[in-house]
């Protein structure tokens, strides 16, 4: 029970995932299997819609531009200030993370920091680095997959199909990347702006709910 309570916040959006993905793929086929009938073509197995380019290509889509939000805000928010937003650091404290080298000696370090400033440099910069390459590994799945959909596309109206190379100047895979990369963005700067004056009472993403609209940080 206290691994539960531990980790009930992973759980439960990992349970929220779930629901989510399973509910993106039982409608997507249906979807795909209203346009089979309407253009008389065979109905899709569930299986084959599974591994298809169509659903594959919006799966990752969407996670390409999650990945991108939040390596964007884990990087900025270290670089960047917005004065009374618990979403930002204040800049009136004192960096922590200096002198990285002394604090590795701290009991409960990362054992990585003691490996060297190398390790030191990369482990205190990981979690942007992370965050980026899977935004990358999930464009280019997107990419492709979206590339074999219009390939596919292309061949059943008797058009040449472009190459997955030439598709990535392709207008189609921008649009479907820029119209989730604004909304990303907007509801980053939204929250950045809100958690300025308004609050969410035991939250670590708000200020205490007496803080007054100047503090900065959570």
């Amino acid at each position: 029970m206290r691994w539960l309570k531990d980790n009930s916040l992973t759980i439960v959006l990992l349970l929220l995932f779930a629901a989510s993905i399973a509910g993106q793929w039982l409608t997507g086929w249906h979807v795909a299997l209203e346009d089979a009938a309407r253009h008389g073509e065979p109905a899709m197995s569930l299986a084959r819609y599974t591994i298809s380019a169509e659903f594959l290509s919006s799966v990752f889509e969407n996670w390409e531009s999650e990945f991108l939000q939040m390596s964007a805000y884990v990087v900025l928010t270290a670089m960047l200030i917005q004065r009374g937003s618990a979403e930002s650091r204040d800049p009136e404290s004192p960096p922590r993370d200096t002198n990285l080298e002394a604090q590795a000696v701290k009991p409960g370090a990362p054992a990585i920091l003691r490996n060297g400033p190398l390790a030191r440099a990369l482990y205190a910069r990981s979690l942007g680095l992370a965050l980026f390459l899977l935004f990358i590994l999930s464009f280019v799945m997107h990419w492709t997959q979206s590339a074999q959909a219009a390939a596919a596309e292309a061949e059943a109206h008797g058009e040449v199909a472009r190459s997955t190379v030439a598709y990535l100047g392709d207008p189609q895979l921008w649009f479907e990347s820029f119209q989730n990369w604004q909304s990303e963005f907007l509801s980053t700067a939204v929250l950045v702006l809100l958690s300025i004056f308004l609050r969410q009472s035991e939250s670590p993403e708000s200020k205490p709910v007496a803080a007054p609209h100047s503090k900065t940080g959570s």
